[in-house]
């Protein structure tokens, strides 16, 4: 294998379950790329992969998934963010379920968070090498969802959710010098996003953040214009596509340990089907796409 091979892990919340499957599995069989870009719940499950944490990410899901201090409407009347801030990104990783900085910091795989400015309406791309309280809020930063979570300052700017401005970092990536790429969507083959939901709602309730609103507008055709991307990096045999057999059905915030097992071991699963064929992509031995299915 020869250049830089990355990996990038689109978000979806409790879709993420997915990626954290198919991440398990590469841990497991000491599967590890030179570099990640992941956004909202792609990086903060994601960064799991970089400390080389397998099952970490379930693990504290299903532990506080009916614990108030975690997540709930309560945290969000409260603070503001559905996920409390000081609970889910300060005493998990540090007390509860302990994230391992010595693995992340000497690591050499780069490790990008994509976050949203909004101010300026551009993409943030925060390559994270240390583990400190900085390091956590730009996690946070790329996955605070609008309306549910309030913009996070952060490095003298003012984020949400790397999601609205660039859903899948493929693109950013390949202009870092990664060659080939390892892609994990969180949609089955076929999605396209059609709409914002709820926009009409998001309008009243981020009037004072119009950039937000601007790019929730255009977030449908971006999206879909990058899962073309991914199709044609797919063909060209420069990306290896990871998405879901089958539709997840999983609400981006559930609190069903359940449905975060059964989508995790989907992920899982898939990864299991796909491991040789990986293995030969990464050995630059994988020259096209392995299916003939087109856009639609």
């Amino acid at each position: 294998m020869t250049g830089k091979t990355g990996i990038v892990l689109e978000g979806g919340g409790m879709r993420g379950m997915y990626t954290c499957g198919i991440l398990d599995v590469l841990m497991e069989n000491q599967i590890y790329l030179d570099g990640m870009a992941g956004v909202s719940a792609g990086i903060a499950f994601g960064c799991n992969y970089k400390s080389g944490q397998p099952g970490r990410a379930l693990r504290y899901n299903i532990r506080f998934a009916h614990d108030r201090r975690y997540s709930g409407l309560l945290s969000l009347l409260k603070t503001g963010n559905y996920y409390n801030a000081e609970f889910a990104y300060k005493l998990v990783p540090t007390h509860y379920d302990v994230f391992d900085a010595n693995v992340f910091e000497t690591s050499p795989m780069e490790c990008y968070a994509v976050c949203f400015d909004v101010n300026t309406g551009e993409g943030v791309y925060q390559r994270l090498d240390r583990v400190n309280d900085d390091t956590f809020e730009w996690i946070r930063a790329s996955a605070s969802m609008p309306v549910v979570a309030q913009p996070v300052e952060v490095g003298g700017r003012f984020l949400l959710d790397g999601g609205l401005a660039d859903n899948i970092p493929l693109e950013f990536m390949m202009n870092k010098g990664y060659i080939r790429n390892v892609v994990v969507l969180t949609r089955e083959e076929g999605y396209r996003k059609t709409s914002e939901h709820g926009l009409w709602l998001m309008k009243l309730l981020l009037r004072k953040y119009p950039k937000v609103i601007e790019a929730l507008m255009k977030r449908p055709a971006h999206y879909n214009m990058q899962l073309q991307q991914v199709r044609e990096q797919e063909r060209k045999g420069n990306a290896f596509v990871f998405r879901p057999q089958k539709a997840l059905n999983i609400s981006r915030t559930t609190h069903n340990p359940e449905e975060m097992k059964r989508v995790y071991q989907q992920g899982r699963e898939e990864a299991l089907q796909r491991l040789d064929e990986l293995k030969s992509f990464l050995d630059g031995d994988h020259k096209q796409a392995t299916t003939d299915s087109t856009d639609e």
